[in-house]
């Protein structure tokens, strides 16, 4: 609440958070009130988030401990050296302490970007550091790419298995695949800027496959009779969207390339 009051004056908004933090939460039918604060999942928790966490941005010193990327409660520090992001973990751990918070230490890591490492995990793609084929000069240029994390992909078949489950069988097939589409318009959305096309291929053939599985039961056969169906008979895969050539990939170590658009709009 002092942050908050440090741009916020209306008595009125502030007494409504205060009720907000106090509530309590519901459990079992009974309203707990041990603990304070925003609901986790409410529309409220990542705006008061970054409020609280603001002051852990305007005490960082870049240029002592590197450059900080945070997003609500997910965050990162790129440093020059193996000695510098010793000291920024450890000013990290300090100014945290002061806010009454500590990071998660499941999650933290000290990660050297190199050829061939393990690269790291940041909100929801994986970056690693790797080689380009070079088919003019042969040896390739050492850069940094992204793709979908395994944690992402995990998420994706879930959700994908989740719509394709046997209780749906009595919604069309056609249901199902608009239901499937919206998912992976959404997921394809947010992954397709960086070097995800492989991982596309993945999911794509498994949204296939589940898509077969679903007809095949559907029509009380097996999974050949869905694939025959689907992959097939079926001109556009029973209406499942494509995920081949949505990618876009950055050059290594060069600027996004811009895509035209309609009208001549150019955008990066």
């Amino acid at each position: 609440m002092q942050a908050i009051e440090e741009r916020v004056v209306d008595q009125s908004v502030l007494r409504l958070l205060r009720q907000i933090l106090r509530a309590g939460v519901m459990q079992e039918g009974q309203v707990r009130r041990e603990v304070t604060g925003a609901a986790q999942g409410g529309p409220l928790s990542p705006l008061l988030c970054n409020i609280y966490l603001h002051r852990l941005d305007r005490e960082w010193d870049v240029r002592e401990h590197g450059v900080l990327v945070r997003f609500a409660d997910d965050l990162l520090v790129m440093c020059k050296s193996a000695q510098q992001a010793q000291a920024a973990l450890a000013r990290l751990r300090q100014l945290l302490a002061e806010l009454g918070l500590e990071p998660k230490e499941a999650k933290t890591r000290i990660v050297g970007l190199e050829e061939g490492g393990p690269g790291f995990d940041f909100l929801g793609f994986h970056h690693q550091m790797v080689r380009s084929r070079g088919y003019r000069t042969g040896r390739g240029t050492v850069f940094l790419a992204r793709w979908p994390a395994d944690k992402a992909m995990r998420h994706a078949r879930d959700q994908i298995r989740a719509l394709t489950v046997r209780s749906r069988l009595l919604l069309s097939p056609e249901a199902v695949v608009q239901d499937i589409n919206m998912f992976l318009r959404g997921w394809m959305t947010y992954f397709k800027y960086g070097h995800s096309a492989a991982r596309f291929a993945k999911i794509s053939d498994f949204a296939t496959v589940r898509l077969a599985i679903f007809v095949g039961k559907r029509h009380k056969r097996g999974r050949r009779f869905g694939l025959n169906v689907v992959a097939y008979l079926s001109p556009d895969r029973c209406g499942l969207i494509s995920m081949s050539g949505i990618v876009v990939p950055p050059r290594a170590n060069k600027p996004w390339r811009e895509r035209p658009h309609a009208g001549g709009e150019r955008r990066r």
